[in-house]
């Protein structure tokens, strides 16, 4: 235990203090860590998905709808930021709670599809509610975060013009961090074995008692508030937010991360995430190559490592030891 606490707070310190250090004079690299980190929270709501058996192609429109609540809220309205961050994820929950009760009843395809179909119901209602959301146009010119102070006194300064990239890329750290140790407490309760058990026989859990779609409902709204979350940042980090934000491959992308970094670990969705968009971001100079390669690097991984990256438990001396193993489905 002590080994994983000293293996955690290293990996902890270099996130938060040695990458900001190496990179705060390149804003591109920078950023793409950003990104990715933001990227991983997102794709940790989709895993909880996975963990009650259902397959959410749907991500990227609770991601666009949350987007689009902090772009209304800060221009039109003139909410701060640190308010819209929250009401962003609560409003996309919420939605969730409304959409999910009919559509969670389906399994399999049928649920994947249907998912699928409602990130691209939400694209073309962002471009026809034009009085709303400015269609095709989009919303721009978003104000980067202002300090956020509490009785007098600021505990976050604000983004000046700057700073912003390094404070972007703490934010994300900070998101990222709240949103891994919820969903590992999640997974650690109660409440994730709940949903295992869902997972592998609903008609079981409702004959010992279970509420079977009170759980189905707590984990898509879950799963949608960190979409809804994500959306607000990309788009104050953007400034902007279009109809074309988030579209069905960003959800599809967001299923791959949890693959590859493998299902039976809370850290997978992180682990994908990163190795996933630090590689396309590393052949980007390929060019035509790029998607080929990427593929390639795609099929191989699932052929060899069904159980995703986090499934290679090396020997004692090494990462295994303090890579938890996956639990015993109940």
């Amino acid at each position: 235990m002590t080994r994983r606490i000293l293996a955690a707070s290293a990996a902890l310190a270099a996130y938060l203090v040695v990458i900001p250090l190496l990179l705060r004079d390149s804003p591109y690299l920078l950023g793409v860590m950003t990104t990715a980190s933001m990227l991983s929270f997102i794709s940790l709501g989709v895993w909880l998905t996975f963990a009650i058996g259902r397959i959410n192609i749907g991500q990227a429109a609770f991601a666009l709808i949350g987007g689009y609540v902090t772009a209304v809220m800060t221009t039109a309205a003139g909410v701060s930021f640190w308010l819209a961050l929250p009401a962003s994820g609560l409003v996309a929950a919420l939605l969730a709670l409304v959409i999910g009760w009919p559509i969670l009843r389906l399994r399999g395809v049928y649920f994947a599809m249907l998912t699928l179909s409602l990130t691209e119901a939400v694209r073309l209602a962002a471009l026809n509610l034009a009085g709303l959301t400015r269609g095709a146009s989009g919303i721009l010119n978003i104000p980067t975060p202002g300090p956020l102070a509490l009785f007098g006194f600021v505990l976050v300064p604000g983004f000046s013009a700057g700073n912003e990239d390094l404070a972007f890329y703490y934010l994300a750290a900070v998101i990222l961090i709240a949103g891994l140790l919820l969903i590992y407490r999640i997974d650690r309760c109660r409440l994730g074995w709940i949903f295992r058990s869902l997972r592998q026989d609903e008609a079981l859990a409702a004959g010992i008692g279970i509420d079977v779609a009170k759980y189905r409902l707590a984990a898509f709204a879950i799963c949608s508030g960190f979409a809804g979350i994500g959306g607000a940042f990309f788009t104050a980090s953007q400034q902007s937010i279009y109809p074309s934000s988030f579209t069905v491959p960003d959800s599809i992308f967001f299923m791959l991360y949890c693959f590859l970094g493998g299902l039976s670990y809370v850290f997978g969705p992180v682990a994908g995430t990163f190795v996933l968009f630090l590689s396309f971001e590393l052949l980007a100079g390929l060019r035509e190559y790029q998607t080929l390669i990427y593929a390639m690097i795609m099929i191989l991984a699932m052929l060899w490592l069904p159980n995703g990256l986090l499934s290679l438990r090396m020997a004692p001396a090494g990462l295994g030891r303090w890579i938890p193993a996956p639990r015993r489905q109940p």
